[in-house]
């Protein structure tokens, strides 16, 4: 069943970034994406993001409210450590502060899994990730 509802998300994204290039574009320079877009956030951020995480387990997809949460996420070489991830989406333009990424961090200690702090860096790197997929999406279509 989860591998439909995952097909099934992927198919309505796919359709609906499909449908994104009639709300932008040109050959405008400033125009950096749709503004609006049938999943109500940028487009180009929205494929960034899956892309980007797309070796994690989602939890919840909601492109109308502009948010991205990961299931917990372990290892095989540290599966006494787990993270969860949620992105949201700030801007429906493609900007660097369009996009917050927050992450959570634990640690199993004695079976118990126990919150422990995160590196400041993470969440900026995963944001710079998501931005930097995000270009090549909007390079790749404007060629």
């Amino acid at each position: 069943m989860q591998n439909f509802a995952r097909t099934m998300m992927v198919l309505m994204v796919s359709l609906s970034l499909g449908a994104c290039s009639m709300f932008g574009g040109g050959d405008k320079g400033e125009e950096m994406g749709p503004r609006t877009t049938a999943i109500g956030v940028n487009g180009y951020l929205w494929q960034a993001a899956l892309d980007t995480l797309s070796f994690m387990p989602f939890d919840q997809v909601e492109p109308s409210g502009g948010v991205i949460t990961t299931h917990w996420h372990s290892t095989a070489d540290a599966p006494d450590e787990r993270v969860k991830l949620t992105v949201r989406f700030m801007s429906k333009e493609l900007r660097s502060d369009g996009v917050k990424v927050s992450v959570v961090r634990q640690e199993r200690t004695d079976g118990n899994w126990l919150t422990v702090p995160v590196q400041a860096a993470t969440a900026l790197q995963i944001e710079e990730s998501i931005l930097e997929r995000a270009r090549q999406l909007r390079l790749a279509v404007s060629n």
